[in-house]
């Protein structure tokens, strides 16, 4: 696992905004604190309960907005943080974007795509 930190433009419709995002190989879904979903205007499309390191339970909404990263943009699932969460870049992001965390020189890399 690695960790380091990169700015990506998220959106949805004609809103949006760059964050800085703490990019956590080890972490599954990416998270938006509430100051920029709000920001977005987002909506949940669901929530979903999650466990964290400490074994408690938490429940968050899940929503999509645009993610781009230097040229790579899809669509992609977000968590809807609360107050004093921060931005999490996590492996499914990561994958969309066809990109990988370089553990050596702390670099989002293209990965190598195959079809399986």
């Amino acid at each position: 696992m690695g960790l380091t930190t990169v700015t990506a433009r998220v959106g949805k419709g004609r809103k949006a905004t760059d964050v800085d995002f703490l990019v956590d190989s080890g972490a599954t879904y990416s998270l938006l604190p509430e100051k920029v979903w709000k920001r977005l205007a987002l909506k949940p499309l669901e929530t979903v309960k999650f466990s964290l390191a400490d074994s408690s339970i938490i429940e968050r909404g899940i929503s999509e907005v645009w993610l781009d990263y230097e040229g790579r943009g899809r669509t992609v699932q977000v968590i809807m943080g609360k107050r004093g969460d921060e931005p999490l870049l996590g492996a499914f992001t990561l994958e969309a974007l066809g990109l990988a965390l370089n553990p050596f020189t702390r670099k989002l890399v293209p990965m190598k795509m195959i079809v399986a």
